[in-house]
This record gives structure tokens, sequence and C-alpha cells, in this order.
């Protein structure tokens, strides 16, 4: 499959059997990333796996978060909960916080690549892939940051949700109509 056959076809999956995700395939994930592009090698990111205990105890946090967030929508709350029990792996990822804005902007971009690649790679391996920011990934909530560690320099840049799509998931796909670059492109040629 060509790269452009890959982001063509790239999709965000929520649903995943229950299949559990060999660590072969999660050290290719990590191996794909940290080949993403990045300033003075600076190689900003961090990934904390998150898989059978320590993912009980994520439930446990988005289920607090949840509740705290939408107390008057159980089912919303269960079908949130309900992605976080039937994802197999999950993966937090941050960036280095440097010494200035812009070193520190530098290294949130080359995460964010790093992720990209990640999502690429999981495709050529047949697993589906979300980048979660909001919600359940509880990026922008203080006890995401202390589930890891609370590690110092370091921001949350999003938490990815990876499994082996489940049949109801690949069947539901659909085809993303995308603006033509033609319409965003403004050629500076004088």
């Amino acid at each position: 499959m060509t790269v452009l056959e890959l982001l063509r076809n790239r999709r965000a999956v929520r649903n995943y059997t229950n299949e559990k995700i060999e660590r072969k395939k999660i050290e290719l994930l990590l191996e794909a990333a940290t080949l993403a592009p990045n300033d003075r090698m600076r190689e900003p990111w961090n990934f904390y796996i998150i898989q059978e205990e320590a993912k009980l105890r994520y439930e446990k946090l988005a289920l607090e978060f949840l509740e705290e967030r939408f107390p008057t929508k159980p089912s919303l709350i269960k079908s949130s909960l309900d992605v976080v029990r039937n994802t197999p792996l999950i993966i937090i990822v941050t960036s280095d916080i440097a010494s200035n804005d812009a070193d520190s902007k530098d290294n949130e971009y080359a995460v964010c690549c790093a992720i990209h690649s990640m999502w690429l790679q999981a495709q050529e391996l047949d697993l589906g892939f979300v980048w979660r920011t909001r919600g359940v990934g509880l990026v922008h909530d203080s006890r995401s940051f202390d589930f890891i560690g609370s590690p110092e320099g370091k921001k949350v840049i999003g938490t990815l949700f990876i499994g082996h799509p489940s049949q109801n998931a690949l069947n539901q796909q659909k085809e993303k109509v995308r603006t033509s670059f033609e319409d965003k492109t403004i050629w500076m040629e004088r």
C-alpha cells in the first residue's frame, strides 16, 4: 500500500475485539513514533503503556471524571466507560516542556507527528486506532498527568486507544470526503 493509500484509508476506530495486542506490535508502533521528525533531534516524546491492572485503574479514573462531568447523563457515562473497558491498549503520550515557549511548541508538533506515525503503522498492522484529546482521553484533566506519575517537565498531548477492530467497526467505516488541496492552496509565485 502506498503512503497516499494509507492516508486515504486511515480512520478513527473506536470499537475493538477483546484480543490482546502482541508486544511486538506495540514495539513496532513505538518504533514508528520515534522516527517522526523533531527539531534538533530532541526526541521530546514519552509513551506510557496502559494494560492489565493499570487499565483497571485508568477505568476507575475515567469513571470518576465522567461522573463529575456528566452527573445527569448515566447512558453517556456507561457508553464512554464501555469504550475504555473494551480497548485492549491505551497509551498516554507526552511532550517535553522546554526552557522556552518556542521549543516547547516545536516539541508538541513533533509529538503530534509521532502519534500520526503510530496511526499509520497501526493501520499496516491491521489495528484500530483513535487519538483522543477530550472526554475519556483525559488529556486536559490533571488526573491523567497524576496517573502517569506527574513526571517533571512533561505535557500530555494525547491518549491513544488501540485494538483489533470489531467486525461492526469495520462494517461501519465510510469513505471520508475531503476538501481538495486545490481549494486550500495559494500558490505564491510572485
